[in-house]
């Protein structure tokens, strides 16, 4: 339970994070091209990179599985899924199995965006 807590917390301070980011950019670049998302996705990106990295190479054996879960799960989840997206893509390709993560990524893309659009006319049509 208590991992539940601690990845719940992080979430929150990542969602939050992600709001501000959203605003701001709305702000000071407009509305006309979602900077704010892009921002996101390519900084929680990087961050996952580097705090895998980080974990991975023994610099980081110090920290607990906790602290993990709420810097990953936790704050990066909330901040963006993009990020935990991009380290499983990444890994595909790093296994040397190019071609599933190919697929992983178009499928995702695909997927996702086909989930959503499945989603919208669900409730398009529920609300007519």
């Amino acid at each position: 339970m208590q991992a539940y807590i601690i990845v719940f917390l992080g979430a929150g301070i990542g969602g939050a994070l992600r709001h501000g980011i959203n605003l701001g950019c709305a702000r000071y670049c407009g509305t006309a091209f979602p900077y704010g998302t892009l921002t996101v996705n390519v900084v929680g990106s990087f961050l996952m990179g580097a705090i895998a990295g980080w974990l991975a190479f023994k610099a980081g054996e110090g920290w607990s599985q906790h602290m993990r879960l709420f810097l990953t799960t936790g704050m990066l989840g909330g901040f963006t899924t993009f990020s935990a997206f991009s380290l499983d893509a990444l890994l595909i390709w790093e296994r040397g199995e190019m071609g599933l993560a190919f697929g992983y990524v178009a499928a995702s893309v695909v997927l996702s965006i086909a989930g959503l659009a499945a989603g919208l006319a669900l409730v398009r049509t529920l609300a007519a």
